[in-house]
């Protein structure tokens, strides 16, 4: 123990250094450089590109031409799986930035409303609802998100990765909005005309480069070359002249909340500056530290953390400590009753597990059902841990967009022969026969399930024209994976599944079963499934919160080691839970232990439900009805899938201890 204790504490830093791995291992930093001094080694043009606009009060995001703001042209950047599911639209920009040369206030472009002009209304109303909704723009530079940065209550700096398209006074200012943000990031204007919109049309681009000599990169930069650091902007509302824009002017355009007259016409300027600031105390490697830092709540003192995920780990080690010395006491007991029969001594009756060997191995009643369920639980398992390695390692890092996604769902699809193995060997040691329909419900029920919420989800979002709507060519593509990669490779699976012989148990099962007595309330099997999940559950209730955040919050989730750290103590603490309650069962003479194990351990899937719903009343500020119908579609599907995962662990863990106890213990 006293040499486990150190090697513990090293994975546990490892895994907490692994979550400030960011980058992919081999992305290589860019070299700019002036236009003059421009070659193969250095750029000097800066592309701008804009992503979707989203909203935390509206789960539906659109791409930056659906409102009526520049237009450019240009190529798109290639678009990988996990960004075109997860709705990234990344687009060319309409501004113009070249290394080191400012811009002190250039237009981008003049967009003009007429009153009674019904195209025209449309339009500006469509951008009056994204402001009224608080939409954000998310803009990327240098594979760096543009950032907005202001002090937050407790004097902290907060660096959002998405920016408002304009903010909206009602009557009175009764909370914090965009528009009392933006004063305290130094705009001095007043945006508190009642009843107005104020539409941020100019941006002050702040761009931060690391120059001069890097030893760790071993290249030597040009005198008026450098590597992009941060790219910052502030927003700001101005009513320019439309003949001689004014960037410095401090009136602010304001668009009423009516209507437009008949032959009224609103001008609307597009400008920008952009200046160039010189930083060498932040290296290149660092550059995502100020945002993933200023994250609200990743301030949290990571001891706490620590100090909770070592106590549930302690504590799942004290109750398997226990749970093995009873057991040893029960079966040093069994064995000496059996070595008195040999020897023609009078031994006390069977009591205890010891009683139910002859029915503990007996099929369960819906085993084909389980056994699907096993495998998709396996192949969910196994796509977790290997993400969850390849993330703590560096690969899928927030340089590297859509990648997290991308990984899951290659995995998914090429774990299809795991799953396709595991349930025809569960299957075949049910002594089932119908092969051929376990195998097409392995590859079709829960991929099914999933993707048919998503593709209800997906019809949501072609009916509002929203950028999460994913093409119909990537369907196809989505297909084609399942059916194409996933289902054959389950079939191969279940193939060398069902032509390995049947798993042995160590005792045999009467033909006859046994009577189970009358049980008292905790071994019953609904109030046992129900505390079974509540222990799993409080190892991970703290890393959902920024699970969740990450998801709905527009928030960057990068704490992968710890988030490492805890399925690896899940899974210890749904074995051992699920171990526990499954030898008071047994104890108890009920055997019935198959699909209790599963239950019990997948419970925890409820308690996330729970606590989604809790988080959705708390701390989102979603009112309108497709918007929530959407969050708790992609709820279930992430609670379904958790169901899957914890469950399988469970089992397999009882499975283990089961066939262990029996195996040790002398039987008639």
């Amino acid at each position: 123990m006293a040499q486990a204790t150190p090697i513990f504490f090293s994975c546990i830093l490892c895994l907490v250094y692994g979550a400030y791995g960011f980058y992919l291992p081999g992305l290589a930093p860019v070299n700019y450089c002036k236009a003059t001094e421009r070659s193969e080694t250095c750029k000097s043009e800066l592309k701008m590109y804009v992503n979707r606009l989203n909203s935390e009060k509206l789960v539906i995001p659109y791409e930056y031409h659906h409102f009526d703001f520049c237009s450019a042209v240009g190529d798109s950047p290639v678009e990988n799986l996990g960004q075109v599911v997860f709705g990234e639209r990344i687009r060319p920009s309409p501004y113009e930035l070249e290394f080191l040369k400012p811009i002190n206030c250039k237009t981008a472009c003049k967009k003009t409303y007429s009153g009674g002009d019904e195209a025209s209304e449309k339009k500006l109303e469509l951008l009056k609802k994204g402001m009224a909704l608080n939409y954000q723009h998310h803009f990327i530079v240098d594979n760096m998100p543009v950032t907005w940065c202001y002090q937050v209550e407790d004097e902290r700096q907060y660096c959002s990765t998405g920016f408002p398209m304009g903010c909206y006074f009602r009557i009175s200012q009764t909370q914090q909005d965009t528009c009392s943000i933006n004063i305290r990031v130094g705009d001095n204007m007043a945006y508190t005309k009642p009843k107005t919109y104020y539409l941020f049309n100019h941006l002050d681009f702040t761009i931060t480069y690391h120059s001069g000599i890097k030893e760790e990169w071993g290249t030597s930069f040009k005198e008026n070359g450098g590597r992009i650091i941060s790219a910052k902007v502030v927003p700001r509302s101005i009513k320019h002249d439309p003949s001689s824009p004014d960037c410095g002017s401090k009136i602010p355009l304001d668009i009423p909340a009516e209507n437009l007259a008949h032959d009224q016409k609103l001008d609307v300027v597009y400008t920008y500056s952009v200046k160039f600031q010189e930083n060498n105390t932040i290296k290149w490697s660092s550059r995502w530290d100020y945002i993933l830092e200023s994250m609200p709540h990743t301030n949290i003192q990571w001891f706490s953390i620590l100090n909770s995920l070592v106590i549930v780990l302690f504590l799942s080690g004290m109750v398997a400590i226990i749970l093995l010395r009873t057991l040893h006491k029960d079966i040093t007991r069994y064995n000496q009753a059996y070595f008195q029969i040999e020897s023609g001594e009078d031994a006390q009756e069977e009591f205890g597990w010891k009683l139910v060997h002859g029915d503990v191995f007996r099929p369960p009643r819906k085993g084909m059902l389980l056994s699907v369920l096993l495998g998709s639980g396996i192949q969910v398992c196994f796509m977790t841990l290997v993400t969850l390695a390849f993330a703590c390692l560096g690969f899928l890092s927030p340089a590297n967009r859509g990648a997290l996604m991308t990984c899951a769902l290659v995995l998914y699809v090429c774990l299809g022969t795991c799953a396709g193995y595991v349930s025809a060997r569960i299957y075949k040691s049910f002594g089932g026969e119908k092969w051929n329909f376990n195998v097409f419900l392995t590859s079709m029920l829960s991929p099914g399930i999933v993707f048919s919420l998503f593709f209800i989800m997906n019809l949501i979002f072609w009916a509002k024209g929203s950028s999460a709507a994913v093409p119909f060519s990537t369907l196809i593509a989505l297909l084609a994976l399942w059916f194409g990669v996933s289902v054959p490779l389950t079939y191969i699976g279940a193939y060398f599944g069902f032509k390995k012989r049947p798993l042995e148990h160590p005792v045999r099962t009467n033909q006859i079963p046994r009577q189970i007595p009358e049980q008292s309330f905790y071994t019953q099997a609904i109030p046992a499934i129900v505390m079974g999940g509540v222990l799993p559950f409080g190892c991970i209730f703290i890393q959902l919160f920024f699970i969740l955040n990450s998801l709905w919050s527009n928030q960057i989730y990068y704490m992968f080691g710890f988030l490492f750290l805890v399925f690896l103590i899940l899974v210890i603490t749904c074995s051992e839970t699920t171990i526990l309650l499954c030898y008071f069962h047994l104890c108890a003479e009920d055997y019935h232990w198959w699909w209790r194990s599963f239950l019990t351990s997948g419970f925890t899937a409820f308690y996330l439900l729970i606590y989604c719903i809790h988080y959705f009343v708390t701390k989102l500020d979603i009112e309108d009805a497709t918007s929530t119908f959407l969050y708790f579609g992609y709820t279930l599907v992430m609670v379904y899938l958790f169901f899957l995962l914890t469950g399988s662990i469970g089992f397999f863990a009882c499975f283990w201890f089961v066939r262990e106890i029996y195996s040790v213990v002398k039987v008639d």
